[in-house]
């Protein structure tokens, strides 16, 4: 099965919108849907390609991916959400720490059928109060997290074909076909999104 992806390729990543969250396991996710002449790097910084390349921070001084990912308006929901998790958000600001983000774009983050942080599991346990009071917003949190940690891998560069865990555990690899990327589900440890 393929879904469309629009892409912004960084340091950091690229755009992933809902389809890497409803993915399931083998599902493939072309991401070409923006041809490659229209896109520029976010703010006209000259970062390195996806899949390698000269590191600018040598030339331009260093790149923190949290202060990119907040200037794209585009994606600014999920950098709100790595700014709730303290372990991605210390990450996100070390100038020395590589990281790959997959970034769902707001307008997919909008079309998921429930909030990042709710889990039908908890619903089906706990009922319509499952995020009430301290122990429901700890349980958001929680949810938060795995869904952040999903898009989060500890790498940069990712090369092509090289098959990579999320921080979150879920095991991801990419391809180039006649020009589109695609990024393969290999294997999912977090909660379904749908």
């Amino acid at each position: 099965m393929q879904y469309p992806l629009t892409c912004l390729f960084w340091i950091i990543g690229f755009s992933i919108p809902r389809a890497c969250c409803r993915a399931k396991v083998g599902d493939q996710f072309p991401s070409a849907a923006v041809p490659r002449q229209k896109q520029a790097p976010i703010m006209n910084i000259p970062l390195p390609g996806f899949g390698g390349g000269k590191d600018s921070s040598s030339d331009t001084g260093a790149v923190i991916i949290s202060d990119v990912i907040e200037k794209d308006r585009a994606i600014n929901i999920f950098a709100g959400f790595t700014r709730d998790i303290a372990s991605i958000s210390k990450r996100l600001n070390d100038d020395g720490c590589n990281s790959t983000v997959l970034a769902p774009l707001n307008s997919e983050i909008q079309k998921l059928p429930r909030k990042p942080w709710e889990d039908p599991k908890d619903y089906g346990a706990l009922g319509q109060s499952a995020y009430e009071g301290s122990a429901g917003e700890d349980r958001a949190h929680t949810n938060l997290r795995r869904f952040v940690e999903a898009h989060i891998l500890a790498v940069s560069p990712w090369k092509e074909g090289e098959k990579i865990k999320s921080i979150g555990g879920e095991e991801l690899w990419w391809e180039n076909k006649g020009g589109t990327r695609i990024v393969r589900l290999i294997s999912t440890k977090s909660f379904n999104y749908r």
